[in-house]
């Protein structure tokens, strides 16, 4: 007999959650609820509903997390200019410690004894749900089914569907893209298929969010971004709130030919995988950001920050939003973000985002110093002399010392 009473479920109400959904009831002979986040993945959310309400199920929940999931975990990994392995924007990755902080919220409102995910055991978002509901709720259960069941096949998943009479529209489930597909306000990612192949060139039918670079419009598109505290607040003058932000950008950068990537990452779990990647609004927010911090940041504070960007967008790769190191990077990433206010200007051509223009109440440019005309005794030239002769100090010692270099 099962200890397990009451589960949430991570639902999306496609095949496979759909099918987690009865297989818990069989095989834990307990009670489901289902948890339905709107992150911006533009899905029909109440089909979702009705599927569920289909199969008995009590308790639903659909939610919409878009302001919170941008405000809260979107715009503070961006003050960070996190990427990982140098390309990748972290899409999927930073929208698993939402999804994992509701799961146990819900938990602990409807007194649930487990939780339930549909990540399966070679991927990354296995670890990023569960790093994140063990950080919350140390002694919660957690159900991954992909680990447990033989259903390892499509043709397993579908016949299994149709013993228990699971509502799925199996004409639409067999012509259906032939990639994994993951969206949300910040990316939409594909994997397999013909990806599988590191050789294949992605079909320009998969994308769905952007146009090809080559048919993007002849002429550019100009945006003026209005930063406070190293968010963007306004869009041409037109103050926004944080998700209304992304959705704009998302919508004229795909309009320009922005924001695809096709990369061979480092999984967490120790494989290698090919994934294409739509993320126009995240590819200008990236630029921008770096072009306000060019003349707001000191320079000590901007390199600093560029040497543990690759620790943190790590952290966050492998599900580790919640640990206590990332709060505290996080602390001081915000800390850096104080006088990072002012507009950026960007051109926006055929794939391209290009700053062209910065201005900030609180810059560090000092145009009367840096300038090529005569700067009026400003800065005098001639110390530059003893601070060339003290740097290379050492490196005249080593070569006097017979450590020649040619």
């Amino acid at each position: 007999m099962s200890d397990v009473k009451k589960v949430v479920l991570a639902y999306s109400g496609g095949l496979d959650t759909s099918i987690i959904l009865k297989w818990l009831e069989d095989t834990y002979k307990c009670e489901v609820v289902t948890f339905t986040a709107n992150l911006g993945q533009n899905d029909e959310l109440e089909p979702a509903r009705a599927k569920a309400e289909a199969m008995g199920v009590k308790e639903i929940y659909i939610e919409d997390l878009r302001e919170e999931f941008v405000r809260d975990y979107v715009f503070p990994m961006f003050r960070a200019n996190a990427i990982y392995e140098g390309e990748y924007l972290l899409g999927t990755s930073i929208a698993r410690p939402l999804i994992a902080k509701r799961l146990v919220e819900i938990a602990n409102e409807t007194n649930a004894d487990a939780i339930s995910h549909g990540a399966t055991g070679k991927g990354n978002d296995q670890v990023r749900f569960e790093l994140g509901a063990y950080a919350l709720k140390p002694g919660v259960k957690v159900i991954a089914p992909w680990r447990e069941w033989d259903l390892l096949s499509r043709e397993k998943l579908m016949t299994y569907a149709k013993e228990h009479n699971i509502p799925i529209d199996f004409a639409k489930a067999g012509t259906k893209s032939p990639y994994s597909m993951d969206a949300n306000l910040l990316h939409i990612s594909y994997e397999g298929g013909l990806l599988e192949d590191p050789w294949a060139e992605p079909e320009e039918a998969m994308w769905r969010w952007s146009v090809s670079p080559e048919a993007a419009p002849n002429e550019p598109t100009y945006l003026e971004l209005t930063y406070e505290k190293g968010d963007i607040v306004a869009i041409d003058g037109e103050a926004l709130k944080p998700h209304e932000v992304l959705e704009k950008l998302n919508k004229i950068g795909g309009a320009n030919g922005i924001g695809r990537l096709d990369i061979v990452e480092n999984r967490y779990v120790g494989m290698k995988a090919r994934g294409a990647y739509e993320t126009p609004g995240g590819t200008i927010m990236l630029k921008a950001h770096r072009a306000i911090e060019s003349i707001t940041l000191d320079r000590e504070v901007a390199h600093l920050k560029d040497d543990l960007m690759p620790r943190y967008a790590e952290l966050i790769y492998n599900g580790y939003w919640w640990s206590p190191e990332r709060k505290m990077l996080q602390t001081m990433i915000d800390e850096s973000q104080e006088f990072v206010n002012g507009k950026v200007r960007v051109k926006l051509y055929k794939g391209n985002v290009i700053p062209v223009g910065r201005e900030s109440a609180d810059t560090l440019v000092d145009e009367s110093i840096a300038t090529f005309e005569d700067d009026a005794g400003a800065y005098d030239q001639k110390d530059a002399e003893g601070f060339i002769k003290l740097n290379a100090l050492r490196l005249r010692i080593a070569a006097q010392k017979g450590r020649n270099l040619l």
